[in-house]
């Protein structure tokens, strides 16, 4: 999976698990073809191993927030406000820490 491209770059805090999406077709034993929205550039067969059941106790409450994605395949996330900021200081350094909404 090295070098392999998923809603952005494959880094440690990027998303693997973007939305709930309906499967429209399964193609042979392991790729679903899914319900994309047509903002998405990405190809819309998934591999069984990149998917992840979505549970739900009311299936009529599922929200589907669209996801603005640039064209390089990445999204920024917009912070509401920030709760708490604190500097921890180290012997040779400060290190902040923000906690955000």
């Amino acid at each position: 999976m090295k070098g392999v491209l998923r809603f952005g770059k494959v880094v440690k805090l990027s998303p693997r698990y973007i939305g709930p999406f309906e499967i429209v077709e399964r193609i042979g034993k392991v790729a679903y073809i899914l319900a994309l929205p047509a903002t998405y550039i990405v190809h819309n067969v998934f591999h069984v191993s990149s998917l992840r059941k979505f549970i739900s106790k009311d299936p009529s409450k599922i929200i589907t927030e669209d996801v603005n994605l640039q064209s390089d395949l990445t999204y920024v996330e917009e912070l509401d406000r920030i709760l708490e900021f604190s500097v921890k200081q180290l012997k040779s350094r400060d290190i902040p820490f923000v906690k955000v909404l």
